[in-house]
């Protein structure tokens, strides 16, 4: 197989099935290089352009066809060779294409581009079998097999008198572009129904009515804010941490009754005051939850210890 990296364009396979293009591109090269005289007949070409022109043609063949014409060294024999192996191609290429223009139609295809690009291949092939395939062909063709249900629609492009296809098909992709962006503003919500509210609304409105009550609430107190929240933490401590324990321990009882409720992270054990578990699946050892339950009501005695030093120091002040 030929290095397709190396290639300037497709190498001529050995069936001959890309002969068609493959001779096209290699007259295109050959001229573009200025060689396009060596594959004439009774051209005069120079010995050294004519050897440029072979290592050309021979570098964009098969490996089989290179063994086959080990011998022709002159450009003008080869090319004339292959073309009275491989020019059989148009016999074969056009009635196929013949067919796939007659069948051809714009209501057999999604979308426009689609239908344009199908187009632009038969009519190459076509064109590559000596057939002429003009605008008034193309939009001919066009006009005559939109869909059943679009026949209004055909009748305006009609009116609007293109002379040439790519104009018909310009405006065609515009509207089909179009359509797909109203389909889907008409798919974002319910017809008559108002849009949905942001998402980040609702909990900045919650977030700041939360912090402006807590900021009012820590505010208030005859020493400032300083002093007022200091002096309604100790207070307060040992009441909000009794309440909490018997609102997780009437909360573990409510839900085991139901025993169909998840452990929510804000639920602690009452057994040893841990998170994700419930009292009665806990698995801590014996020994730790008594040191735990002992550190729990040392804390709490120190916090009332502190307490009634403040209630003193704000009595003798």
């Amino acid at each position: 197989m030929p290095n397709l990296t190396s290639l300037e364009f497709e190498a001529l396979d050995i069936s001959g099935d890309n002969y068609l293009a493959w001779a096209l591109d290699a007259e295109i090269h050959l001229s573009a290089k200025e060689l396009g005289e060596t594959i004439k007949g009774g051209n005069e070409a120079e010995s050294k352009d004519k050897a440029k022109a072979m290592i050309f043609l021979r570098h964009h063949l098969h490996e089989g066809l290179k063994s086959e014409y080990l011998n022709v060294k002159d450009p003008q024999v080869l090319w004339t060779s292959l073309k009275e192996r491989y020019d059989h191609q148009k016999i074969v290429i056009l009635p196929r294409a013949r067919y796939d223009w007659t069948h051809l139609r714009l209501q057999d295809f999604k979308s426009v581009s689609e239908y344009n690009s199908a187009l632009f291949k038969i009519t190459s092939k076509l064109e590559l079998c000596g057939e002429k395939v003009t605008d008034a062909d193309m939009l001919e063709k066009t006009f005559s097999t939109f869909h059943a249900n679009n026949v209004v629609l055909q009748t305006q492009y009609r009116e609007k008198g293109f002379q040439k296809y790519s104009q018909l098909i310009s405006c065609l992709l515009v509207a089909e572009q179009n359509n797909e962006l109203l389909m889907k503003n008409h798919g974002l919500r319910p017809t008559g129904s108002a849009p949905f509210p942001e998402a980040n609304a609702t909990s900045y409105d919650r977030k700041e009515r939360n912090h402006n009550g807590q900021g009012h609430t820590r505010g208030r107190g005859r020493g400032g804010r300083g002093r007022g929240y200091g002096r309604g933490r100790g207070r307060d401590f040992g009441v909000r941490q009794r309440m909490s324990f018997k609102n997780a321990r009437s909360h573990q009882n409510q839900e085991n009754k139901g025993g169909n409720k998840q452990v929510t992270q804000g639920n602690a054990c009452y057994r040893c005051g841990g998170n994700d578990h419930w009292a009665r699946l806990c698995s801590t050892p014996k020994h730790l939850v008594v040191f735990i339950n002992k550190l729990l009501k040392k804390r709490e005695r120190m916090w009332k210890q502190i307490w009634c030093t403040k209630m003193v120091k704000m009595i003798l002040r």
